[in-house]
C-alpha cells in the first residue's frame, strides 16, 4: 500500500474541498492513487472534482493576439505570480503571441522563430530567465483561423492588454456584418471563460473522459439500490446531462443563464441576416494540468548548510 502523507491529504483535499478525514480514507480505499482517489469521493458525493482537478497549478500569462481573421493564443510559464507583473516579462508574452500567428501552434517552432530584435524566441527566453533571476518556459499555443468571419479574443481579469490567467479564442463563420459578428464573439467567448466547457458538441466529449463519468455515475447508481433496468436509466440520464453541461452550443448562456448558447448564435444569425457557424473556440486557463511542486524551505536551507532538518533517531 502507498504512503499516505499529510502533504498528499493535503493536496486532495486542495483539489476537491473534501474534508481531511473523508480525503484521508479515499487514499486509504484508493492505496494513494490521487486521481481514483477523486472519483472515490465524488461517488460518494463528497467532492466536486470536475470542477476543482483543473486548479492553477503555476504562474505565469496567457497572451491572446488577433490579425484578421486569424487568432493566436500561448502560456508562458514563470516561478511565481511576481515575474507575471513583471513588464519585461509581459512584453515577452506579448510579442510570442504575436510570432505565433505566423509560426503556428508547435511550440518547437514558436522557440526557434526569430525574436524582433535579433535571436530566437528561446534565445531571449534564456536572457530573460538570467535578467530577471527565475526560471520560465513556453508551453503551449493554439491558432484558430476562419475564412470568411471573425476570430476574436477575451482574456478574464486582464493584467495587462491581451494578458492575463485566462484566454479565450472564439471562430466564427459568416459573411454577416463583422461589427455584429465581433460583439457576438466577445459575449461567447467571456461564456467559455466563465463557463469551461469541454468540446463544442456533446458527440465531440473525449471518449476517455466520458467514460470515466460513465463509470462514476454506475457507482453512485448502485449505490441507490434500485432495480438494474432502473439504473441503467440512472447512468444514461447522467451521462446525457454530462454531454448537455461540459459542450459549448448546448450550455446555457451565461448572460441570462436560461437560453442555449446554440439559441442565441441562432438568433443572432437572424439579426445580421446570413447563418453563423461556431467554427471552434480554445480556453488556455494558466497552469492547468500542471502540479505546483511544494518545497519545504526549512530542509533546503538544512540541505544546503549541511545540517539535518530534524534530529537523527538515537539508536
Amino acid at each position: 500500500m502507498a504512503d499516505i502523507t499529510a502533504a498528499t491529504v493535503k493536496e486532495l483535499r486542495d483539489r476537491t474541498g473534501a474534508g481531511m478525514m473523508d480525503c484521508k480514507k479515499a487514499l486509504g480505499e484508493t492505496q494513494g492513487d490521487m486521481e481514483a482517489a477523486i472519483d472515490w469521493l465524488r461517488t460518494k458525493g463528497l467532492a466536486a472534482a470536475a470542477k476543482k482537478a483543473g486548479r492553477q497549478a503555476a504562474e505565469g500569462l496567457v497572451g491572446v493576439s488577433v490579425r484578421g481573421t486569424r487568432g493566436a493564443v500561448v502560456e508562458v510559464n514563470s516561478e511565481t505570480d511576481f515575474v507575471a507583473k513583471n513588464e519585461q516579462f509581459q512584453e515577452f508574452v506579448r510579442t510570442v503571441s504575436q510570432l505565433a500567428l505566423d509560426t503556428g501552434s508547435d511550440v518547437s517552432a514558436l522557440a526557434s522563430a526569430s525574436w524582433p530584435a535579433g535571436g530566437t524566441v528561446e534565445e531571449k527566453l534564456t536572457a530573460n530567465i538570467a535578467t530577471i533571476g527565475e526560471h520560465q518556459s513556453l508551453r503551449r499555443a493554439a491558432i484558430l483561423e476562419v475564412g470568411d468571419g471573425v476570430v476574436v479574443s477575451y482574456v478574464h481579469n486582464a493584467a495587462s492588454p491581451g494578458l492575463g490567467k485566462i484566454g479565450v479564442l472564439v471562430a466564427l463563420e459568416s459573411s454577416g456584418e463583422k461589427a455584429a459578428l465581433e460583439a457576438l464573439g466577445k459575449s461567447l467567448a467571456m461564456h467559455i471563460a466563465a463557463s469551461n466547457p469541454l468540446a463544442l458538441r456533446g458527440e465531440d466529449l473525449d471518449p476517455t473522459l466520458v467514460e470515466r463519468e460513465r463509470s462514476i455515475a454506475a457507482e453512485k447508481a448502485k449505490e441507490s439500490g434500485k432495480p438494474e433496468n432502473i439504473v441503467e436509466k440512472m447512468v444514461d440520464g447522467a451521462i446525457a446531462k454530462f454531454r448537455k453541461e461540459m459542450a459549448f452550443l448546448s450550455q446555457l448562456f451565461v448572460m441570462d443563464n436560461k437560453t442555449k448558447v446554440e439559441d442565441v448564435v441562432a438568433a443572432e444569425a437572424k439579426k445580421v441576416g446570413a447563418p453563423i457557424n461556431v467554427a471552434g473556440f480554445v480556453r488556455f486557463q494558466l497552469g492547468e494540468g500542471i502540479e505546483k511542486k511544494e518545497s519545504d524551505f526549512a530542509a533546503e536551507v538544512a540541505a544546503a548548510s549541511g545540517v539535518p532538518s530534524k534530529p537523527e533517531p538515537v539508536a
